[in-house]
């Protein structure tokens, strides 16, 4: 029996191609939001965490990161919320299809200066590939049979992605050096 995780990764991921930007769409019919990427994105993960975006029939979202300079909203942005202001991810998205289009980091945090994007939601392709699986044990929190977590784990260990119940080693590492350098004013 197959896993289903995410529509970008049942049918095997596909490598990056080095894609130098492009546009990320809501799914409205018409006036359609419209975010522009200027650069690829980094960081690139599978994520189960119960606040990011899955498209229909998803378990898990996939989540690419690259510098907030490098995201604009280029058409329609007025129909942008934030869909929880108390969250430290800033999701904005789309008021009338409910897709999340951006997520900012605007208090200070190790990743403020970071924003967090569904390549999915583009058109183009070459889009770094999703590199690690994270947060992976809080799709249980989401109603996910805690009976078929060996079956999602090995899932993504045959498409060559590690998973974690937390980010990537760098990624906490990079998280503690921020914890540790501010606790020393």
């Amino acid at each position: 029996m197959t896993v289903h995780l995410h529509p970008l990764l049942d049918n095997g991921i596909q490598p990056g191609t080095g894609i130098s930007g492009g546009k990320l769409h809501c799914k409205c019919a018409t006036d359609k939001v419209e975010v522009t990427l200027a650069s690829d994105v980094v960081h690139n993960h599978a994520c189960g965490c119960s606040k990011c975006w899955k498209p229909e029939g998803a378990v898990f979202a996939v989540i690419g990161v690259l510098p907030v300079a490098n995201v604009s909203v280029t058409a329609h942005g007025e129909k942008l919320h934030i869909v929880d202001e108390s969250a430290t991810i800033q999701r904005h998205a789309c008021k009338s299809c409910g897709v999340h289009l951006f997520g900012r980091i605007e208090k200070d945090h190790a990743f403020k200066g970071l924003d967090f994007v569904h390549v999915e939601l583009s058109s183009e392709k070459g889009w770094q590939a999703p590199q690690f699986a994270a947060f992976v044990s809080s799709i249980i929190e989401q109603g996910y049979d805690p009976k078929g977590m060996d079956a999602v784990r090995a899932r993504f260990k045959e498409l060559g992605l590690e998973s974690y119940d937390v980010l990537s080693p760098p990624l906490m590492d990079a998280l503690a050096t921020y914890t540790y350098a501010h606790s020393k004013h």
